[in-house]
């Protein structure tokens, strides 16, 4: 491979040295993500795939009732290519409807939970879904005033969180009601109405697409990532040559499965190992907890905020979490006191992961057993190195590689980079020219080849012309014992242009002024640097994925 002074770096040397044994490249098993899942089908149909509370579905059970359900939709007129959107929490009926679509050779549109109307209108008109899959709850809130708007939806189909529930009610579920929708289908009884039948198989091929996945919209109108089935494929092999995962793992679904974490890291890949999913409705630390004592699961993905919200819930203390071996987190920064903290009082080590939409979920990875270095300058975590058969550049604004060491923005090649966007050209050539994946992303590579995301490139603070990384920032009030979410923005300044405000909420228990929180961190930073105000809050606002939204605070009223 060449290298191109020094700053395109694949997995090769650095897989051999943190983790020896592992490939440095890896085939991709299956054309499809629907030949993934049918070849567990035929072999493994009596092994448990979802746990929902009280109640288990084997592999066999979710096939037979996939089949029924494909062939409810192909007999209401569904077509091949045509796009089924989910609006749905973590529910055993998500897993159904997935591979339902697939079956009847159509592409999953996931739909955040947390949407309102315009937004959900936005994502149903711009994949143009013909078939809606979502709660009774959502449906009477949301989506019926939507749906009698947007034109392409021919079919709703609604669907009960107590649909899938064993004899039990969880407390979480305490408040919810059994009620069908006039205007909708019942997914419950059309799986009934169809027990048995099949459609003829689709014979899917790898460049189509198995997911449009929305991004957040940070920097403009959401845009659906064209996850082909040749990236779910690749990237869920990733996963389970990656963290060495058997049929004997059990996988905890705290990643909400709409977002490209809880579809690649919780859903396809047990579909590919296979091994159980432990769904919990929505993500609820008490809950979460329960339901680890009960199935003992060994491995997930989350959101740093996940783990924070995981050791500091009231209940936690005295539980056994000794099933949990196999952590990651990604999606958001990751600050090295909230992993020390973490392994103190849990007992596990949580492996850094990094990817975006737009790369199927990992481009970058901690091998398992290995652990993240901390930049002796940032102070910031190592996300990795990058995965089997990955490529990643670190451009200076002018398109050429920088230096070891230097930073700049990631630049990701790989077979699990998307296509483009869905219907987007314009943005397609912008954030992938040539096939490359241009991530928004700025960091480093040192000399030993660990990745280090320094922060956003939007996010940077200019204060008194000097550059402030928020994350490094939050990392220094992360250290500080009283501190359990941090997150820094940049504010006008007349004088500096921008200075720089964090805000904080407290541990359980924890006391601290404002005054205190900021003399530690002048006491450890450049002048330039610490926060010249922070304000407290009860909790910091975030996306349903556990990722904190720094935009929003920009915008909200002083406290």
């Amino acid at each position: 491979m060449a290298d191109r002074g020094g700053t395109i770096y694949a997995a090769r040397p650095w897989l051999r040295q943190y983790s020896p044994g592992m490939p440095s490249d890896i085939e991709v098993p299956f054309e499809s993500a629907l030949d993934m899942f049918n070849a567990v089908a035929a072999s493994s149909a009596d092994r448990p795939l979802v746990h929902y509370f009280g109640r288990t579905l084997t592999i066999g059970e979710v096939d037979r009732a996939t089949d029924a359900l494909a062939a409810a939709f192909v007999e209401r007129g569904f077509a091949r290519g045509e796009r089924v959107a989910l609006y749905l929490q973590n529910v055993p009926q998500f897993v159904l409807a997935v591979i339902a679509t697939w079956k009847a050779g159509g592409i999953v549109v996931s739909v955040n939970p947390m949407n309102k109307g315009r937004e959900l209108t936005y994502v149903l008109e711009d994949s143009g879904a013909s078939v809606l899959v979502t709660l009774e709850s959502l449906y009477a809130e949301v989506a019926r005033d939507v749906v009698a708007s947007v034109k392409t939806v021919r079919t709703v189909v609604t669907t009960n969180e107590l649909d899938f529930l064993g004899d039990e009610r969880p407390a979480l579920l305490a408040g919810s009601t059994k009620a069908p929708q006039d205007g909708a289908l019942d997914l419950v009884a059309l799986i009934a109405a169809h027990d048995g039948q099949k459609v003829p198989s689709p014979s899917l091929r790898a460049e189509e697409v198995a997911f449009l996945s929305y991004t957040s919209g940070t920097t403009g109108p959401p845009k659906g990532a064209t996850n082909t089935h040749r990236n779910v494929v690749f990237n869920s092999e990733a996963y389970r040559t990656w963290m060495s995962l058997t049929p004997d793992d059990i996988v905890l679904g705290v990643a909400p499965l709409f977002h490209i974490t809880g579809l690649i890291a919780h859903l396809t890949v047990a579909l590919l190992v296979p091994m159980p999913i432990v769904l919990g409705y929505r993500f609820d630390p008490a809950t979460m907890l329960d339901l680890i004592e009960r199935y003992r699961p060994t491995f997930t993905v989350g959101a740093i905020t996940v783990y924070i919200a995981l050791m500091n819930d009231p209940t936690c203390e005295g539980r056994d979490l000794s099933s949990l071996t196999k952590l990651y987190s990604g999606g958001a920064p990751i600050a090295p006191s909230v992993v020390e903290r973490f392994e103190q009082e849990v007992g596990a080590y949580i492996h850094n992961i990094y990817g975006l939409t737009e790369t199927t979920s990992p481009s970058h990875g901690v091998p398992m057993g290995a652990r993240a270095p901390v930049d002796p300058t940032s102070g910031a975590l190592s996300v990795g190195v990058p995965i089997f058969n990955t490529i990643v550049r670190v451009i200076d604004d002018e398109g050429n590689d920088v230096a070891v060491g230097e930073i700049g923005e990631f630049v990701t090649s790989g077979p699990q980079v998307v296509t483009g966007y869905w219907n987007k050209p314009e943005e397609t050539a912008h954030a992938l020219p040539g096939g490359d994946l241009h991530t928004g992303d700025v960091g480093f590579m040192d000399a030993d080849g660990w990745y280090y995301v320094v922060d956003r490139k939007k996010d940077m603070i200019i204060a008194s012309g000097y550059k402030v990384w928020p994350r490094e920032v939050e990392d220094m009030l992360y250290q500080n014992p009283a501190v359990r979410e941090a997150a820094v923005v940049g504010l006008p300044d007349e004088y500096r242009g921008e200075t720089v405000k964090a805000f904080v909420s407290l541990r359980p228990g924890a006391t601290a002024t404002e005054a205190e929180l900021i003399q530690f961190c002048k006491e450890r930073m450049a002048a330039y640097k610490y926060p010249r105000s922070i304000e407290f809050v009860d909790e910091l606002p975030k996306t349903v994925t556990g990722k904190i939204l720094r935009r929003e605070l920009r915008t909200q009223p002083s406290g």
